[in-house]
């Protein structure tokens, strides 16, 4: 029978990660996909790894995306093809390594008659398909709107087109399944911990934390810290070093809508506008069709970003001056927004910024090292990575080769074709599981989707049932190994299953956790 119940260690309630490591080489500050990933990498190098996230992994810029690993097909207009052919020779390597929550889209261009015009767009399509080595993904088509199925949905002014590749990621899980195997091979992840405070001590820096849930203060000592914050990476440098006047980080919103399905097929689109940006509809969680983004400057807070009715209204009437169906407000059903941290390159206009990635440097190994990461995007995650371990080599020396390129996060050990069958063979040994409900384990869970399902042999085995697909033995699971502490973690990072829940079910879910976090604590 499968385990409804956590174990009653607090430890194991914060996701199995305090070690209790006071001293290490590589101290890393961001719980995002670079911060993760940095860890990652570092430890599987032989490393000893510390990493703090103030809030929840996955809490700030990536969980804000679209959603997608792709090149860039646009930042091509803008000259940056270092960027775009990294990008692009990634895409199938993260797809290799997580065919579980990484998987391959085709996406539909309309040709635009009073926008750029066709040559212009099957040039740029043409070095997209041969500027990365593509070896698995389908190359571009052209496509005629009226009579293919693609066409359907969109207005019949629209009757020629182009399809190309890329890939959809669930980036949430991205960034928690790099801190899982980071985890899993050594690093002490802090989740709800602070950095409050940075100094230099001898040959290391003396990093000074605060849990934000029990306000216990700590200390950790790092010959390398890795300022790996996003947003808010010049906010560590200002508060936590005592650096002045820090400005490196452009920070720009990026909002996203959600509606019920626009269409039955499961292609995407990519529009342009007379902006000259572009934006996506995509579909999403199998019953909805998500659009975005929007491209603003954002002066204030990173934490207090929100939609505005500006964007709400630029994102409808984008939509639907392609689209057959009009798109309205009342229509969206979810809204989310954040903020991208873009180095600060002295663009004039957002949507031109650079999306590529810099590194600077703050001393030196005998002296302490800190590393600041400005900008990147979550296709170059990896390559990011290694790029700051070889700063950290040339710092402390070389304890191990580059070993990521090929290497599967946990539950993605399947062939990159292999998604259907693994719904096929759970289904078969779970019978009693319908087909979207094993569809979305094993997108969110890959192979380890039999963590928790054990030896169940019914629905009933799995324990509470939350709402929709949710059951206790899940919950479980990710309080106990992937660092969810409240329903808004298992909800809407953990899974998007808070798109089917109502109120009163998200609070059902809370109070359950909340009751079995207490019971951890006495029993301690």
């Amino acid at each position: 029978m499968a385990a409804t119940e956590a174990g009653t260690d607090p430890a194991a309630d914060r996701g199995d990660m305090n070690n209790g490591q006071t001293d290490v080489d590589v101290f890393v500050i961001g719980g995002g996909v670079n911060g993760c990933g940095i860890a990652r990498d570092a430890v599987g190098r032989g490393y000893s790894v510390a990493l703090a996230e103030m809030n929840d992994l996955a809490s700030g810029t990536s969980s804000w995306s679209t959603k997608l690993i792709h090149g860039g097909l646009r930042y091509l207009e803008h000259y940056e093809f270092r960027l775009v052919r990294e990008a692009l020779i990634e895409r199938e390597v993260l797809w290799g390594s997580a065919p579980h929550i990484i998987w391959p889209l085709r996406f539909v261009l309309p040709h635009h008659k009073g926008l750029r015009p066709a040559w212009l767009l099957r040039l740029g399509l043409f070095l997209y398909d041969n500027l990365g080595g593509r070896k698995h993904l389908p190359p571009t088509r052209t496509v005629d709107l009226t009579t293919d199925a693609v066409g359907k949905p969109l207005k019949p002014t629209f009757t020629k087109g182009f399809e190309y590749s890329d890939c959809a990621v669930d980036d949430a899980r991205l960034v928690v399944l790099n801190a899982r195997d980071a985890a899993d091979r050594g690093v002490d992840i802090r989740t709800r911990t602070e950095v409050v405070a940075l100094e230099r001590a001898g040959d290391r820096w003396k990093v000074s934390l605060r849990d934000t849930v029990t306000g216990a203060r700590s200390t950790v000592t790092a010959r390398v810290v890795v300022n790996a914050a996003g947003p808010w990476v010049d906010r560590v440098l200002t508060r936590a070093a005592g650096k002045n006047d820090t400005h490196n980080v452009r920070l720009v919103q990026g909002s996203h809508i959600v509606v019920p399905k626009l269409y039955d097929h499961d292609r995407c689109y990519i529009f342009q506008n007379a902006d000259n940006r572009i934006f996506f509809a995509i579909p999403y969680q199998r019953d909805y069709t998500l659009i975005g983004t929007t491209d603003r400057d954002w002066k204030d807070d990173p934490a207090e970003v929100k939609i505005s009715d500006e964007e709400i209204a630029y994102l409808c009437k984008g939509a639907s001056d392609y689209f057959a169906q009009d798109i309205s407000p009342a229509d969206i059903v979810w809204t989310y927004s954040g903020v991208r941290p873009l180095y600060d390159d002295g663009a004039s206009e957002a949507q031109v910024a650079t999306r590529d990635y810099v590194l600077r440097t703050d001393g030196k190994g005998k002296d302490g090292l800190l590393i600041n990461i400005f900008g990147g995007k979550i296709t170059t995650y990896r390559k990011l990575a290694e790029a700051v371990v070889e700063k950290i080599e040339d710092a402390i020396g070389k304890r191990g080769e580059a070993w990521t390129h090929g290497a599967t996060l946990p539950g993605g050990d399947f062939p990159i074709g292999g998604f259907s069958d693994l719904v096929a063979d759970l289904m078969r040994d779970y019978p009693f599981l319908t087909e979207p409900h094993t569809h979305r384990l094993i997108r969110q869970y890959g192979t380890r989707a039999r963590h928790f399902l054990g030896e169940a042999a019914s629905l009933q085995d799995l324990g509470k049932h939350f709402g929709d697909t949710l059951y206790a033995s899940e919950v479980a699971y990710l309080v106990e190994n992937e660092w969810a502490m409240n329903a808004e973690d298992v909800l809407w990072r953990r899974s998007k299953l808070g798109l089917k829940f109502d109120q009163a079910s998200a609070k059902a879910l809370e109070d359950w956790i909340s009751a079995r976090t207490r019971r951890a604590e006495a029993a301690e």
